[in-house]
């Protein structure tokens, strides 16, 4: 695993942080922040938004992803992951696919608490769908 400096994970977890207290979630009480970490150094935030209609909400990590890929961003370094609670916010099925797919085999940070842990993207998700080659 390429390994990240201190400053760039002191920088990407507190991202993630920041997020988690901007997050929107009237209905689960689960405040979840994310921050990602283009090739460029730019640290990207999101957090979950929740709709009545559960259906139509969205994950802090794809707010996240999806706000570095609309500045422009293609490659990415890292990301992490902060709940609002002290259990493991690794992030959900859907999140990992996506993630897989726009940002590849990345470093995943989950903040618990004070502690952090790093996982590969591969490691939670050993088995991604995959494009298919034509």
């Amino acid at each position: 695993m390429k390994s990240l400096s201190k400053e760039k994970i002191r920088r990407l977890v507190e991202g993630a942080r920041r997020g988690r207290h901007r997050a929107y979630a009237p209905y689960s009480g689960y405040r979840v922040g994310a921050a990602i970490l283009s090739a460029d150094g730019t640290v990207h935030i999101g957090c979950n938004v929740e709709n009545v209609s559960y259906g139509a909400s969205t994950c802090a990590e794809q707010v996240a992803l999806y706000r570095a890929l609309a500045e422009g961003k293609k490659k990415f370094l890292a990301i992490a992951v902060a709940a609002s609670d002290k259990k493991r916010p690794v992030p959900c099925g859907i999140c990992r696919q996506v993630l897989w797919e726009l940002a590849g085999d990345i470093p995943v940070w989950v903040v618990e608490g004070r502690k952090k842990r790093v996982f590969r993207l591969s490691e939670i998700y050993p088995q991604p769908f995959a494009r298919q080659r034509r």
